[in-house]
C-alpha cells in the first residue's frame, strides 16, 4: 500500500474513493469467519447519513477520505462497528496506521468545530491540514501528545506492570505522558520514579509509534535498573513485578510498541 498525505479537496474525475468509516470511536469493519478487515465500498450506495468527513490523500492513486456516521447509523448486513483496538494485529500493519491517522484527524475536527478564542465556527485551512478562525484568524493545527513508553531491565529480568485501566490481565511496560518543558529522558526518569519508585540509568532511544487513542506518539526508550525497591503509585498502578524472559505474564498484543519492546528484551537476554 502506497499513501501519500494531502489536504486539498480538489479532487477531479475519481469515482472510486477509499473510506475509512467511523461511527464514535468505532470503525466499521467486515467479519468473515472469524478475519476483520475494513470494507472497500461504494458510499453512495449505502445511503448513509455523514455527520462530518476529511480529506487524508491518496492511497494506490485513489483518493482516501475519513468521515463519521450520525450516531443513530446502523452496521450495513455482514459488517459491525469495532473499536479500533480490536484491529490492532488482525489488520496489515499499513493499514492499521492509516485508520489511526484517520481517527486522529477525525477526532480533531469533532472536537475543534469552534475557535478556542473567540467562539466562531472554525473552518478548513486550504493550504496546510489545519483549522483557521474566519472571524479572529487563530490557526488551529492537529493534536499530537508525546508520551514515553520504556522497558527496564535488571540482567536477565524485566519489569512489567498492570495499569489500573488495563483491559484483561495482562501487564506491559511503563509509560507516560510528557509534561511542558520535559525532555524525553527526564520524562522516563519521573514516570519511572512516580508509578514504581525506582531509578533508571543508560537510557536509549529504541522507537516509535503512532498511538491513536486518542492523539498519542508513543516514543520508545530501553533503560537499566540503577537503584531502588518497587514501591507502586497505587493510583495508576495495581501491581509491578520483575519477571525472567522464561516466565513472562501475559502481555500486549504484535503490533504494539510495547510488544516490541518486550520481544527485544527477550531476544536479548536470550541471543
Amino acid at each position: 500500500m502506497f499513501f501519500e498525505p494531502g489536504f486539498s479537496w480538489e479532487v477531479v474525475g475519481d469515482t472510486t474513493a477509499y473510506w475509512l468509516l467511523f461511527k464514535g470511536d468505532n470503525i466499521l469493519t467486515l467479519e468473515d469467519k472469524g478475519q476483520l478487515s475494513l470494507p472497500d465500498i461504494d458510499l453512495d450506495q449505502l445511503n448513509m447519513k455523514l455527520a462530518r468527513r476529511q480529506y487524508l490523500g491518496r492511497m494506490d492513486g485513489r483518493s482516501c477520505y475519513v468521515a463519521e456516521f450520525t450516531p443513530d447509523t446502523v452496521a450495513p448486513e455482514g459488517m459491525s462497528f469495532y473499536n479500533l483496538r480490536r484491529l490492532l494485529g488482525q489488520i496489515p500493519d499499513d493499514l492499521f496506521i492509516l485508520a489511526g491517522k484517520a481517527y486522529q484527524i477525525l477526532h480533531w475536527g469533532r472536537t475543534h468545530q469552534y475557535c478556542s478564542q473567540c467562539g466562531a465556527q472554525m473552518e478548513n485551512k486550504i493550504d496546510e491540514r489545519a483549522k483557521l478562525c474566519p472571524s479572529c484568524g487563530l490557526v488551529n493545527y492537529p493534536r499530537i501528545s508525546p508520551a514515553i513508553i520504556v522497558a527496564i531491565t535488571r540482567g536477565r529480568e524485566i519489569l512489567l506492570a498492570k495499569g489500573i485501566n488495563f483491559q484483561g490481565d495482562f501487564y506491559s511496560v511503563l509509560a507516560g505522558f510528557v509534561e511542558p518543558g520535559e525532555t524525553f529522558e527526564e520524562c522516563v526518569q519521573r514516570e519511572v520514579g512516580e508509578e514504581v519508585g525506582l531509578k533508571v540509568k543508560n537510557i536509549k532511544y529504541f522507537g516509535s509509534q503512532p498511538w491513536p487513542f486518542p492523539d498519542s506518539l508513543m516514543v520508545g526508550f530501553t533503560a537499566e535498573y540503577a537503584s531502588g525497591d518497587i514501591n507502586i503509585d497505587k493510583k495508576e498502578i495495581l501491581d509491578a513485578r520483575w519477571f525472567t524472559v522464561e516466565q513472562l505474564p501475559l502481555i500486549p498484543s504484535v503490533g504494539s510498541i510495547a510488544r516490541r519492546l518486550i520481544d527485544w528484551s527477550v531476544q536479548k537476554n536470550l541471543s
